[in-house]
């Protein structure tokens, strides 16, 4: 691996960003068009008041999520050819972060709804516990977890020479 520019670390960091919010902002998009539905099937008149408020909470952090993930799109518009990718770098991880959570709570939530309203309430909660462990145990605990100490400092960057030894040291184990 070659050495790279500032510039061309944060343009690679940017579209590595980019593909990863393509990737949620699909799962994002058919959630929310499920749950945008879903009042106007004759089953939704059966809902019981905790449903309903599950599903607004779905509903509204699904909305939260959208947002969050594409919000980098209209920053970048915004700041278009002004030099300012590093600032553009940092908000659009911001975003992506919130987004995941958001998305997170509105698919357990989501979730909690449909077993609530199919199975009975204690296997319902049981179900959403386990899914809500899994989640926070894939896109949270583990993630975090292999960050590492203190040389992952996030408000440290690494030079090109830094990911450059890190990238080929990984390559020769």
């Amino acid at each position: 691996m070659g050495l790279e520019t500032e510039k061309q670390r944060w343009d690679r960091n940017f579209t590595d960003l980019l593909q990863e919010l393509r990737v949620a902002q699909t799962g994002v998009q058919i959630l929310f068009a499920f749950l945008l539905i879903m009042p106007f099937s004759a089953a939704f008149e059966e809902t019981t008041r905790l449903q309903r408020t599950v599903y607004l909470v779905a509903l509204l952090t699904a909305a939260f999520a959208a947002a969050a993930i594409i919000s980098p799109v209209a920053f970048h518009r915004a700041l278009f050819r002004r030099g300012r990718k590093p600032e553009l770098v940092r908000f659009a991880h911001r975003m992506a972060t919130t987004g995941l959570a958001c998305l997170m709570v509105s698919m357990i939530a989501s979730i909690l709804l449909i077993t609530d309203f199919t199975l009975p309430r204690p296997v319902a909660w049981s179900l959403t516990g386990a899914a809500a462990l899994w989640f926070v145990t894939l896109w949270g605990v583990l993630p975090w977890a292999r960050r590492g100490g203190d040389r992952n400092d996030p408000g440290r960057h690494l030079t090109a020479r830094e990911v450059a030894d890190r990238v080929n040291g990984a390559a020769r184990r």
